[in-house]
């Protein structure tokens, strides 16, 4: 079973980045996903996240966006947790800008596991309460504790 802690990494774990256009932080979160997926270019990383948002936004609403691509070559899935410190204009459902980004990258022949990823990182960041501690994060470890705390709370 895949779970939170094994899809995310420290190094794909950010608080309080600085970016201020929809394109520049998929380019940030593409950036980060080829240090876990090295024979994958950023490219190809990056054009699986815009193929998926001209789709229509994953920004959810709250402040949160969850874009995700498909992969071809990919064996595991792979978590990217952004935080911007300052609100980007993501054309949200709510129309508000989004600061948390959650970022999911699935192999392509994954579509079951692509589904309950998405359906377990929605429910997780339904909680008030952790979307509160996560904009409040002092650090990249800080932020990355509090999401597998949140996580193992959740698998119990």
């Amino acid at each position: 079973m895949t779970t939170l802690s094994t899809m995310l990494s420290q190094d794909c774990t950010k608080s309080a980045v600085l970016f201020n256009s929809k394109k520049r932080i998929l380019e940030y979160i593409a950036e980060l996903a080829h240090q876990q997926l090295p024979d994958t270019s950023e490219y190809a990383i990056l054009e699986s996240l815009m193929t998926r948002e001209r789709l229509g936004s994953t920004g959810i609403g709250g402040g949160i966006a969850i874009p995700h691509g498909k992969l071809k070559d990919v064996e595991q899935p792979v978590l990217v947790f952004v935080v911007s410190q300052d609100p980007i204009q993501f054309d949200a459902i709510d129309n508000q800008a989004v600061d948390i980004f959650c970022a999911i990258l699935i192999p392509e022949n994954q579509c079951q596991l692509h589904l309950n990823t998405l359906a377990s990182i929605a429910k997780l960041l339904s909680k008030k309460e952790l979307t509160r501690k996560i904009r409040h994060a002092q650090s990249d470890q800080d932020l990355y504790q509090i999401l597998l705390s949140a996580n193992q709370e959740t698998e119990r």
